[in-house]
C-alpha cells in the first residue's frame, strides 16, 4: 500500500520523529504505485507554485516554506520555521524501491537548521 500524505509542522518530513503523524493534515492510499507518484507529482507542482523554497529528496520526501512564516515555540522559546511536506510513502515507509529517483531530489535553497530542542531531547 502506498500512502501520499501532506504535514505541516516545524520539522522537515525526513526526521521521522516518534510523534511526526500529528503533523497530517492530508492522507491518500492507493493500491498502486504509479497512480500515488501521479498524484505526488500533482502535489509537488501545487507547492511549488505557492511556497518561495523547497526541498525534495529522492526517496519522496519534500518539505516548502516561505521563509517568513514561523511559529513561536513555547518550549524552547524560539520562532521555528513552519514547513508544508508532502510524502509518498510505501507501508509508511520511504520508497526505496523504485530505481528511477534521483530526479526527485531538488531545491530551492537549504533548509534553515533550527529545530525545536525538546525533540532532539526525546530522539
Amino acid at each position: 500500500m502506498y500512502q501520499v500524505v501532506k504535514l505541516v509542522g516545524d520539522t522537515e518530513p525526513w526526521w521521522f520523529f516518534e510523534d511526526w503523524k500529528k503533523d497530517i493534515i492530508t492522507l491518500e492510499e492507493f493500491d498502486n504505485f504509479y497512480e500515488a507518484l501521479k498524484i505526488y507529482k500533482k502535489n509537488i507542482e501545487q507547492a511549488v507554485d505557492s511556497y518561495e523554497m523547497y526541498q525534495s529528496r529522492s526517496d519522496f520526501l519534500a518539505t516548502f516554506w516561505n521563509t517568513q512564516e514561523q511559529i513561536w515555540c513555547e518550549e524552547c522559546g524560539e520562532d521555528l520555521q513552519q514547513y508544508h511536506s508532502l510524502t509518498l510513502l510505501e507501508d509508511w515507509h520511504p520508497v526505496t524501491s523504485y530505481e528511477k529517483r534521483n530526479p526527485y531530489s531538488k531545491t530551492s535553497g537549504c533548509t534553515p537548521f533550527k529545530m525545536c530542542s525538546r525533540k532532539l531531547k526525546n530522539e
